[in-house]
């Protein structure tokens, strides 16, 4: 699949009034600026995530309980885990979800850089980020669309 025709799957899946103006923000910044992809793929990274949750009995839930005090909710690993889990009757989203943990894994290094690249779900070192990583991430978010629950 092309990075156009992965945008175009991601827009077909993604929920129209939160995500589709971004994505189209996105796609457009892209195909102008490939080299764009270092400040896009924190972007790609949070819905990869959202998406992955919708499938989850997360979706949905409160940030904070009734006293107003912060509800964790589960990112990165655990939250693949528990989509895992929730949806073990669909083994084609399940083998997409065991393959999507390749990119939660944590990169230990020694150079901390006052924490600029650390998330929630680990640290993404942006020396590590390319056109071509990029673009499989992309690739694997129009994989995974058709499963979203939007």
């Amino acid at each position: 699949m092309s990075i156009s025709n992965d945008f175009n799957e991601i827009l077909a899946y993604a929920h129209y009034w939160n995500w589709v103006p971004d994505w189209i923000v996105v796609q457009d910044i892209y195909s102008k600026i490939p080299e764009s992809y270092s400040v896009l793929t924190p972007f790609a990274y949070t819905y990869l995530e959202e998406l992955i949750r919708t499938t989850t009995s997360e979706y949905g839930a409160s940030l904070f309980d009734e006293n107003g005090q912060p509800i964790r909710i589960k990112v990165g690993m655990p939250l693949i885990s528990l989509a895992i889990q929730e949806n073990s009757n669909n083994i084609e989203y399940v083998d997409l979800l065991n393959d999507t943990k390749k990119y939660f894994t944590h990169i230990n290094n020694t150079c901390d850089e006052n924490g600029r690249n650390k998330v929630m779900h680990g640290h993404m070192h942006p020396r590590f980020w390319s056109k071509e990583s990029f673009e499989d991430l992309i690739h694997h978010i129009a994989m995974l669309s058709k499963f979203s629950k939007f």
